[in-house]
């Protein structure tokens, strides 16, 4: 297992920052927001800089984030969402990661067009030498659910197709764990860890309300004790959104951070 940062965890940062306290804190590797990325451009920055900084600090990246609107446009709009898909699959590929997270519609709740778009974006992927991923959000109203997720990956019928794991979501949305054990391992890019707000009930919260590892109610060893079962060892990453930890000192976060995930994984 590869323990990764997603950086989200510490938004405020300036990016070449949290590569940085990434690397300093002992991560094996980073999750990139690719809006980051072109703010960082934006203000006068290089790509070869972010390169640069992963290189120095020994960090693979496991996953970028994110493409979106590829299930909610059509016509001539989802054309453009195909062209800003492929500057960010290519993109993402530049920086050597394998996946990019492609995320359902926010509003719209029909499901019956997905797989085909999902085909589409992994065909441009396949282009661009980087595969999309299938993410499910818990407060989101298209795709909330572990069993949705996986259903549309089935049917996107491509053997490239692939399911990001995060257990806030499956936490929030009252997925059932036992379904965990019928995706095979091979089909999971990569997995968030992440613990939910103590005192909101499942159903009710959304991504301020994620708490540091141990400090919610997830059951965060039997998730793992599944993934283990199902043979998931690749990468997972912290996320976190909470705007409490954002005003905290980075290192006292991220360390400790790290520090339980590694303590989750490895305890039997």
């Amino acid at each position: 297992m590869q323990f990764c940062l997603n950086t989200s965890t510490i938004k405020p940062q300036p990016l070449l920052k949290k590569i940085e306290l990434a690397g300093t804190a002992g991560y094996d590797g980073i999750e990139l927001w690719l809006n980051d990325i072109y703010d960082h451009i934006g203000r006068g920055g290089e790509v070869s800089e972010v390169e640069k900084a992963l290189a120095d600090h020994g960090l693979i990246v496991p996953s970028v984030i994110a493409i979106r609107q590829w299930g909610d446009q059509d016509g001539w709009e989802y054309q453009l969402v195909k062209d800003e898909a492929r500057r960010r699959f290519a993109l993402g590929a530049r920086l050597g990661a394998p996946y990019i997270v492609a995320t359902p519609p926010l509003e719209l709740t029909r499901q019956d067009h997905l797989p085909e778009r999902y085909r589409d974006l992994l065909q441009i992927g396949r282009e661009e030498g980087i595969q999309p991923t299938f993410e499910y959000i818990s407060f989101f109203k298209s795709v909330y659910n572990l069993a949705d997720a996986w259903r549309i990956v089935q049917e996107t019928d491509d053997e490239d197709a692939t399911l990001i794991l995060d257990a806030f979501h499956t936490w929030n949305s009252n997925s059932d764990l036992e379904l965990l054990r019928d995706i095979p391992a091979e089909k999971i890019s990569h997995y968030h860890i992440d613990d939910a707000h103590p005192d909101k009930a499942a159903g009710t919260q959304t991504d301020p309300d994620r708490a540091m590892l141990g400090e919610g109610q997830i059951d965060l060893a039997a998730e793992i004790a599944v993934l283990k079962e199902i043979g998931y060892d690749k990468t997972m990453s912290l996320e976190l959104f909470n705007a409490e930890l954002w005003e905290q000192d980075p290192l006292e976060v991220i360390t400790p951070g790290l520090e339980r995930m590694k303590q989750l994984w490895n305890d039997d």
